[in-house]
């Protein structure tokens, strides 16, 4: 696609239809349904294909990124409600990415800034988690998800959405009208590296005592890094350059429900009073592009969990995890393209 159509396409789906594409890797069981007869992980996955085109090789969302690593620190604290979080340092990798499956759309501030994480714990565990810089989801179900790629898609005559089928869109979602309210009063720092990312999703967790409570997580970060940049991919050269000057760092902040508080409901948010634990820190320190080895090889399902750690009854996660998956086993078995981003090109 010429850059000028893919400026184009991506202007028509910045906003609402930029953060319509929040992390949406992985849906339901790989070769179920998503709520309805016609909704498989596959049909999901091609959605995503037919609003953004195919790109052989990329994710079919947050198609553009670059790889990170570094460690995750637990200071023990979380242990009062869940396991997992038992004090130590254990390797991470992860992932900075942009929502949309276009791999060489330019950056744009509107679009939702996403970090994915593998951390590795003792005796074989892994905690993954695909997180995004907005506080909400803007749908409750799959459907609704499904439903607002199409009804956010770009008309090829207006090279934008429909206003009318977005109209109806909201009309039958009321609760995506409110998150959409609650993310809009809620505006976005300037980059990767001062974005406070959201899990979004509630999990159960359990402590040695076997008592079970919901929550919710968020990375918070450590300082305030203005690094900027220009051009085509300002966002990722901005954060290679913080990488470049000193490591990142963000806080684990666990949210611990109360009874009454949704745990099925990604679109609402808990009221702010609600107790919160500091679990430790998060510290990213080298940044690379995206090639054989590092995560651009990473599936960031969300409910690869540690013991101690569960899923809840939030439909969206299974969803997640089967349309990861799908997009997965596609990219892996195409032919790989150079990253938009490459790492060593990024002015020092």
């Amino acid at each position: 696609m010429e850059k000028k159509q893919l400026v184009s396409r991506r202007n028509a789906l910045l906003g609402i239809a930029g953060i319509a594409a929040v992390d949406v890797g992985a849906f339901l069981g790989v070769t179920g349904r998503l709520g309805t007869p016609e909704l498989t992980p596959a049909a999901f996955a091609d959605r995503f294909e037919q609003v953004y085109g195919k790109h052989e090789g990329f994710r079919r969302n947050h198609a553009k990124g670059v790889s990170v690593a570094g460690r995750f620190e637990s200071n023990g604290a979380g242990t009062e409600v869940c396991s997992a979080f038992r004090t130590g340092e254990y390797p991470v990798t992860g992932r900075f990415s942009l929502s949309g499956g276009m791999p060489y759309a330019p950056d744009a501030a509107a679009t939702v800034r996403g970090l994915g994480l593998r951390v590795e714990l003792p005796h074989g565990e892994q905690w993954r988690t695909a997180m995004v810089n907005i506080p909400v989801f803007l749908d409750r179900t799959p459907e609704g998800f499904a439903d607002r790629i199409v009804a956010y898609a770009a008309d090829p005559a207006t090279g934008k959405p429909d206003p009318q089928r977005t109209a109806e869109f909201l009309r039958q979602h009321p609760e995506t009208v409110k998150a959409m309210a609650y993310v809009k009063a809620h505006p976005p720092s300037p980059g990767f590296a001062d974005s406070t990312f959201h899990g979004l999703n509630a999990f159960l967790a359990t402590n040695d005592d076997g008592n079970t409570v919901p929550i919710r997580w968020t990375f918070e970060p450590v300082g305030l890094t203005t690094t900027q940049a220009t051009g085509s991919n300002h966002l990722f050269d901005a954060a290679v350059e913080a990488v470049r000057n000193a490591p990142l760092r963000w806080q684990l902040v666990l949210t611990i429900a109360e009874p009454g508080d949704p745990t099925g409901d990604a679109t609402t948010p808990w009221p702010g009073n609600r107790r919160r634990i500091t679990a430790g820190t998060l510290t990213l320190s080298t940044v690379e592009t995206e090639a054989t080895g590092n995560a651009r090889d990473v599936n960031f399902d969300p409910t690869v969990l540690p013991s101690g750690l569960a899923v809840s009854d939030d439909p969206l996660l299974s969803a997640r995890s089967a349309v990861y998956a799908r997009s997965y086993e596609r990219r892996t078995g195409e032919p790989k393209h150079p990253s938009a981003v490459q790492v060593r090109e990024v002015p020092a």
